[in-house]
């Protein structure tokens, strides 16, 4: 049977300098005990996978960490649920990520924070880049985060997934600008097909902005020994981008709602066109065949069958009528319109 690897990245930091980490928990099991935690440094330990729950365990038991807290780990978020512990504060959000490869749906993750007086445990359902901007600030002292708590770093964090809702949505925008320079030029069946699954995206993306709103909103305003006063105004940052992010995604699904009537307007114009074709050339044979109808039935009193003339003269009549109705349906403009 192979053994499961849970691999982790550690960065130990404070104003002066950083430490990074990337391994396996075991590595970093013996020393990451709250009592060994300095207190004025900041701990960011993530977990690109929660597939080992024994290691996820084990962390949690070091830092005295509930059995349920540990359960809603593995938990799909479909409600917000923030909890606050003696010695910790827990919460899971959905994230998104902008991905070529993902073309029916969105790259989702469910990610798990644990915000304790001096360290924030993030684990990640499957490995994805969520935060890279977060790991460049610590790194290179960008920012305010290297002298800020860990309340803060989620901050960063929270305002990375984010910036991903709104790189997800940039995808959305380009495909439907596709979209309607496909309806104006080539308006397909498929092109049906994509509006119905930018639709899908959307309300994806929806039902994922969503709860971290709410998350957003209880912490900007929760009294909690785990958040600085002064950093409550940032998650109501937080809270405004979700807002940015659903209005957005209203303003397109109505683009959407607009282009799906766009098309069937198209296709019913291009119905009336043929049907205005069909009506023409059928006003112009009715009266046609009426004259033929009648001097085929080749009665013996019918003299204009005895005519000498009269093949040629039956011609000029029917390209006379033929000529006058062409005339009067140009008049009218049938056949500007139909160019149009």
């Amino acid at each position: 049977m192979t053994e499961k690897i849970t691999t982790c990245q550690l960065y130990h930091y404070n104003e002066v300098q950083v430490d990074k980490s990337v391994g396996n928990f075991r590595e970093f099991e013996s020393t990451f005990h709250q009592d060994k935690l300095i207190k004025d440094d900041v701990y960011w330990l993530n977990f690109h996978s929660i597939a080992d729950r024994n290691e996820i365990e084990k962390l949690c038991n070091n830092l005295g960490v509930d059995k349920l807290t540990i359960d809603d780990i593995y938990k799909n978020v479909k409600r917000p649920k923030l909890e606050e512990y003696p010695t910790y504060m827990f919460f899971s959000v959905k994230s998104a990520l902008s991905s070529k490869s993902s073309v029916y749906g969105l790259h989702k993750d469910n990610i798990s924070f644990i915000l304790g007086h001096n360290y924030l445990i993030s684990f990640q359902e499957k490995s994805a880049n969520h935060f890279p901007d977060v790991r460049d600030r610590i790194e290179n002292k960008r920012g305010k985060i290297r002298m800020k708590g860990p309340d803060f770093l989620l901050f960063r964090m929270l305002e990375s997934i984010t910036d991903n809702y709104f790189e997800v949505l940039d995808d959305i925008i380009l495909a439907i600008e596709h979209i309607e320079y496909a309806l104006i030029h080539s308006p397909k069946s498929q092109v049906l097909k994509q509006i119905e699954l930018q639709k899908r995206k959307l309300i994806d993306l929806r039902k994922i902005v969503f709860p971290l709103k709410d998350i957003a909103s209880h912490l900007e305003k929760v009294d909690s020994d785990f958040l600085e006063n002064e950093n409550h105004y940032y998650f109501s940052e937080i809270r405004n981008n979700c807002l940015s992010v659903l209005d957005e995604i209203d303003a397109n699904k109505q683009i959407l709602e607009g282009l799906s009537n766009l098309y069937f307007a198209v296709q019913g114009q291009r119905m009336n066109e043929i049907m205005k074709l069909l009506t023409i050339v059928s006003a112009i044979f009715i009266p046609l065949t009426f004259l033929v109808g009648v001097y085929g039935m080749n009665f013996e009193n019918m003299p204009e069958l005895r005519m000498k003339y009269g093949y040629f003269i039956a011609w000029g009549i029917m390209i006379v009528i033929t000529s006058i109705l062409l005339l009067v349906f140009y008049k009218r403009g049938w056949f500007t319109r139909m160019n149009k």
